[in-house]
């Protein structure tokens, strides 16, 4: 097994660099577009991210709708309590019926519960915030189970919450086993925001050692300050379908404390991905 203090060797060669040993993948399936769909669920996303309910007219702009298409979308919205309409202020918001959807996706994923014991070990015994995400998304990875440590540190996060699939230690672990090319991980790390400094080579290069090493360690790059440690977790040679993260103050752990954390972090990995 490769130690922390080795992430910066120099990885000779990796599937990642293409040629024989690199799978060609799959083309992708044929989707063919529904624009009462997509604008639904565009309204969705953008109503969850506004801070205050919005009118028609503030919805139709932001989306490049056309009013009267607007209102007729949020009104079969708000029949299906996914929006709710203030009669008074006329504007809208997300309704109840997003919070039964979000329990009843949670409900159907046995993962985070199988997977809360583990991240309960890792939080107390390290004093680290422990997360578990699910990466099954090409574009996104999605936080489903979390444990906070006591000390005085927290991260913005929360179970529900969603980032760009290549942020972060999870992220060097999502493309190291996507099977995408040096171009296709070049063109989505141009999207990223980062807090540290990093440029594509040296990302990519720990890409590399992530798929040799099977975790990653993000060391203030995303967010400065702090250590943030992935594992995935997969079956025999598939793709990860989730991975387990600790996060911690920098100069909070040691090396010492790194490997062996990432070994407890593997053996939660083994046991959830076994079951």
């Amino acid at each position: 097994m490769t130690s922390p203090d080795q992430m910066t060797q120099q990885v000779t060669q990796s599937p990642l660099e293409g040629g024989q040993d690199r799978v060609a993948a799959k083309p992708a399936p044929r989707i063919r577009p529904v624009p009462a769909v997509s604008r639904s669920i565009a309204i969705l996303r953008l109503l969850g991210k506004a801070r205050a309910p919005l009118g028609v007219n503030a919805i139709a702009q932001a989306l490049g709708l056309v009013p009267s298409t607007c209102l007729h979308i949020l009104r079969a919205l708000v029949e299906e309590k996914l929006v709710a309409f203030d009669r008074q202020t006329k504007h809208y918001r997300l309704g109840i019926g997003m919070l039964a959807l979000a329990r009843s996706a949670l409900d159907s994923n046995a993962f985070p519960a199988l997977i809360q014991a583990g991240l309960d070990q890792l939080s107390t015994s390290y004093n680290v915030t422990a997360i578990a995400v699910d990466v099954t998304d090409a574009d996104q990875m999605v936080v489903v189970a979390l444990s906070r440590s006591t000390i005085p540190f927290r991260l913005h996060v929360d179970v529900g919450s969603v980032f760009p699939s290549l942020l972060s230690a999870t992220g060097r672990l999502v493309a190291a086993f996507s099977q995408q090319s040096r171009a296709e991980l070049k063109a989505q790390f141009a999207k990223l925001r980062w807090d540290g400094s990093i440029n594509f080579d040296t990302w990519y290069l720990e890409v590399q050692q992530a798929m040799q090493n099977e975790y990653s360690i993000d060391r203030g790059t995303y967010i400065a300050g702090v250590t943030i440690v992935a594992v995935p977790v997969r079956q025999q040679n598939k793709m990860p379908t989730h991975t387990l993260v600790c996060a911690s103050l920098t100069n909070q752990l040691t090396e010492a404390d790194i490997t062996d954390l990432i070994k407890r972090m593997r053996l939660q990995a083994d046991l959830a991905s076994s079951l």
